[in-house]
């Protein structure tokens, strides 16, 4: 579809659902024929668990898609095994990077050490952008207050330089919100976050936070990186403050 046709219909839905709860856009998105088939993509992360709780309750069978980079937490592999039995997820989907790219740009799991970037983007970018081939848009937990870039995020939004749209039926919701959400619906936080790890990433470019330090600031410690890269512009990466 051009861009300009895209466009237009994100901009329809974004009227017709301005004034709608975060799970009422997640319902109608999940079943609207304007947004098409849709997937949510879910770290397991901190606050993944609100989202997921969302999709359990409004159309289970939605696909989630989980990237394994291979690098993660064991205890991010546990909770995501845990949480998908405990809401019945139909349609999970676990992706990680080809066996080949693998041995062709990090056969010594080093890639990391010398380029974040391109670890990203091999075990995390194409993966995904794989994966959502045959979407018509994915479901992000992308919100307003994470950085200025995302000020005036809409609930629905093109993806720039593809044919996709993104869902952000967070966007207008503080972490407060996200804590009362937990809290009132008894969901389990991931057992990295009482250990000081409020943003959870891969094992070697996430470190726990001190008191008074930004949550973020534990993800790719004293380098100029904020973006793990799956928001991304024709399979590039994107600086645009904080990773959903």
């Amino acid at each position: 579809m051009p861009q300009s046709d895209l466009g237009t219909r994100v901009q329809a839905l974004n009227d017709r659902y301005r004034h709608h709860s975060a799970i009422s856009v997640l319902d109608h998105a999940l079943r609207d024929p304007q947004a098409g088939q849709l997937a949510l993509v879910s770290s397991f992360g901190a606050e993944s668990v609100v989202l997921l709780h969302m999709v359990s309750v409004t159309r289970r069978e939605t696909p989630v898609i989980f990237i394994d980079t291979e690098m993660l937490f064991t205890e991010t592999l546990v909770y995501q095994q845990e949480l998908a039995e405990r809401l019945a997820l139909r349609d999970l989907r676990i992706i990680r990077a080809a066996p080949a790219a693998l041995a062709a740009h990090d056969p010594d799991n080093t890639l990391h050490q010398r380029d974040t970037d391109a670890c990203c983007a091999l075990r995390k970018t194409e993966p995904l952008q794989r994966a959502l081939n045959g979407f018509d848009g994915w479901i992000t937990g992308r919100k307003r207050y994470q950085s200025g870039t995302r000020a005036a995020l809409d609930f629905f939004e093109v993806e720039e330089g593809t044919e996709r749209i993104k869902v952000n039926p967070l966007a207008h919701w503080t972490r407060e919100d996200l804590q009362t959400y937990m809290d009132e619906n008894r969901l389990p936080r991931h057992p990295l976050v009482a250990r000081g790890y409020p943003s959870i990433g891969c094992t070697p470019c996430t470190t726990p936070v001190r008191p008074g330090e930004d949550p973020r600031s534990g993800r790719w410690r004293d380098q100029d990186k904020t973006e793990c890269g799956i928001h991304f512009v024709n399979g590039r990466m994107v600086r645009r403050g904080v990773s959903a």
